[in-house]
């Protein structure tokens, strides 16, 4: 067993696979990220992955292009965004009740129009699409096991790691970012300097969303290569567990990402090599982080004095 572990192509299978699975909780951690800094919590995310996916994959589908299906999830995760801030900020709506709902209405109407669609659709004959092809970057893909694992990915992989670095930047070496971060704190003494906080907060939660569904457009456009009504599978949850987990900065939720998906590659890979293990163990176990996460984050120091509570002007 432990020789079978121990094998250059399974370590090399197992690490390419937690970059992969990390991919969709990058885009919606970090995201999630920028719109808990403005001050407003997204409990919608997994309904803004569950779009991003069902958009991408039928735009995708009926136009032959993968890449205006990601264009299209970006959209549409945008519209979902609008919606939730909307409710949450301009109408003042309990910020936890509108992102449950919006969890719900996507998983409504993402399987509403996909039965629409495909009338005639039953488990041996689900719609498909070819995927994106890996993309190896030149030289750096020739490197012995560093390239195969790190430069032989998905565009959407390499996509998700810059996010991290110019996210960073942005909250720490802009003035915008500042301001974004101080609204999360103190929204009424960065509002007497006259800065417009809702802009801000439309802008952050909007973007939140984008990412999330360009996360939910990766799972049908470079991992699937087809729709299910359950394929963000919790990912929504984990991305904001991750945040708490990462005490809301980049570069800890980047590397809590990439901690979940060696989790899960784990136990995907100790099955394709039979070793007879409980995988049921580890494929919980993120979800139980989850929960520890979330118990021990009211003590953790990075989250946003503001945060969740919606901002009145008087």
């Amino acid at each position: 067993m432990l020789s079978d572990i121990l094998q250059t192509a399974f370590i090399v299978s197992l690490f390419s696979g937690m970059i992969r699975i990390a991919t969709p909780l990058i885009f919606a951690a970090i995201g999630e990220l920028v719109t808990e800094r403005s001050g407003v919590l997204n409990l919608g995310v997994e309904g803004a992955i569950l779009t991003g996916a069902f958009v991408g994959f039928t735009v995708a589908y009926h136009s032959g292009s993968l890449w205006l299906g990601v264009i299209a999830a970006l959209i549409a995760g945008g519209i979902i965004g609008f919606l939730m801030v909307f409710l949450s900020t301009t109408l003042e709506v309990d910020q936890t009740v509108t992102g449950l709902t919006i969890n719900l209405l996507a998983a409504g109407i993402t399987f509403y129009i996909y039965r629409l669609q495909f009338k005639s659709v039953g488990s041996s004959n689900l719609p498909n699409l070819p995927i994106f092809e890996v993309w190896k970057i030149p030289l750096l893909s020739q490197i012995p096991f560093l390239g195969e694992i790190v430069f032989s990915q998905y565009a959407l992989t390499y996509i998700s790691f810059l996010l991290v670095p110019l996210v960073w930047f942005f909250l720490y070496r802009t003035k915008h970012g500042l301001i974004l971060r101080s609204i999360g704190e103190n929204p009424r003494a960065i509002d007497m300097k006259g800065v417009n906080i809702h802009l801000y907060q439309y802008l952050a939660v909007i973007f939140g969303s984008m990412m999330a569904a360009v996360g939910g457009a990766f799972l049908t456009l470079s991992s699937a290569g087809l729709f299910v009504p359950a394929i963000a599978g919790g990912r929504g949850w984990i991305a904001i567990a991750l945040v708490i987990f990462g005490d809301w900065k980049p570069v800890p939720i980047f590397l809590g990402a990439l901690f979940f998906g060696f989790l899960d590659s784990f136990q995907q890979q100790i099955q394709g090599i039979g070793i007879q293990f409980p995988y049921q163990i580890l494929l919980a176990l993120p979800y139980i982080l989850v929960i520890i996460a979330l118990i021990v984050g009211h003590r953790r120091a990075g989250a946003p004095i503001s945060l969740g509570i919606s901002y009145h002007r008087e």
